[in-house]
């Protein structure tokens, strides 16, 4: 069970996470704060394994909340301020909720908290091999790769593209590009097929983040991607059985 808080000026926010995390039966409310000044107090006790926290507070930031936190606890940020997640990120937050939150997304998050507080392992693990001979894991819902100083955990649905660039591939997140040593078709082969396809020998990209499509390009986040002829029939065939 993951004992958590929540920290938040704003009374009906409380009551809405206080509703959420009663419907998740791994999460426990230790109790919810006003004032973030007596939430750090309990915090530093390390009781608490959890803290959904609030960015917009008048006493203390969230920002300045989880320097102080200092990694006593996990984080998930909760605002109605999408312009401080890569503050957020830049300090290891378990994840962004953008308010109003709804309870799919609040879960998902939560979902994400448990993997790492209790270092879940799910089934159906399938390895596989880089280039460089170092593991690239496929767990469900996420992936781990080598990074130049680090293996780094992403979740699939935080992928919106993955473009391959000679030796190397980036992989694009809503917040950040990660740079790994990994060819494309191994990558390919990692990716679940049902959520993802490659349209280009230099693109794959994540089938339920595209925006738009017009002839033979691709709208994601503001990144126009080519369809390869090779890819083009298949591409249009999966487009088609989605009723997208």
């Amino acid at each position: 069970m993951i004992n958590c808080l929540i920290v938040d000026d704003e009374p009906l926010a409380l009551d809405i996470i206080e509703d959420y995390i009663s419907k998740i039966p791994f999460l426990t409310l230790y109790k919810s704060f006003q004032n973030p000044i007596d939430a750090l107090s309990v915090v530093q006790e390390g009781k608490i394994d959890l803290v959904f926290l609030d960015v917009q507070m008048p006493e203390l930031t969230g920002i300045q909340f989880l320097k102080i936190a200092n990694g006593k606890c996990k984080i998930i940020l909760t605002t109605a301020y999408p312009e401080y997640a890569l503050d957020g990120y830049e300090h290891n937050v378990v994840d962004y909720l953008l308010k109003p939150i709804a309870f799919d997304r609040f879960y998902k998050a939560a979902q994400k908290a448990n993997d790492l507080i209790c270092n879940v392992a799910p089934q159906g693990v399938v390895p596989v091999v880089e280039s460089n001979s170092i593991p690239n894991t496929f767990v469900h819902n996420f992936i781990f790769v080598k990074t130049e100083y680090k293996i780094q955990k992403i979740y699939l649905d935080d992928i919106l593209f993955i473009e391959g660039l000679k030796d190397y591939i980036s992989i694009f997140t809503r917040t950040e590009r990660i740079i790994t040593l990994q060819n494309m078709k191994k990558m390919e082969e990692t990716l679940p097929h049902s959520q993802f396809i490659r349209v280009h020998k230099s693109y794959i990209i994540s089938l339920d983040k595209i925006e738009s499509i017009e002839r033979s390009r691709i709208f994601i986040a503001n990144k126009i991607i080519p369809i390869g002829d090779t890819y083009r029939e298949e591409f249009f065939k999966r487009i088609e059985n989605k009723n997208l």
